[in-house]
Parts: structure tokens; C-alpha cells; sequence
């Protein structure tokens, strides 16, 4: 399953938002410095969404804001 999501690094929260079915909105404190945003990311999805973070991986866009994450069936 491929979902859609917006991120907000450096923010004061860590939060995950549905805005629609298939588009999230993701929180994050860590920088976009040497991926640590995106594997904090991973994290929150992981959390929220309550699969595994090995089976969640960012299909494309590394380095923007707008990201398409990829969810593999466990």
C-alpha cells in the first residue's frame, strides 16, 4: 500500500493527522539533516498506523516535504 504524506520537520510536536483517506500530515521535531526527519517519520507512522517500522520505507522524496511512503503487508 502506497499513502501520501506531508511533513513538518522541526516542529515543536510529533503528531500524525488522516486529512484524507490516503493523505497524512506528519509532525516531526527532528531536522531534515542527514535523514533523520525521515526516519522520524517512519517512527510516527509506525506508531500511529501500528505496523512495524521495517515494513514501512519512503518510496520518493527523500529530500522534500511531500513524500510517497510505502507500507509493506506484513
Amino acid at each position: 500500500m502506497k499513502i501520501s504524506a506531508k511533513v513538518h520537520p522541526k516542529s515543536k510536536k510529533i503528531e500524525v493527522l488522516e486529512k484524507e483517506a490516503g493523505y497524512y500530515e506528519v509532525w516531526v521535531r527532528e531536522a531534515p539533516d542527514k535523514g533523520k526527519a525521515n526516519l522520524a517519520v517512519i517512527e510516527a507512522l509506525s506508531d500511529y498506523l501500528g505496523v512495524a517500522r521495517s515494513s514501512i520505507m519512503v518510496a520518493s522524496g527523500l529530500a522534500s516535504r511531500n513524500k510517497i511512503i510505502e507500507i509493506k503487508d506484513s
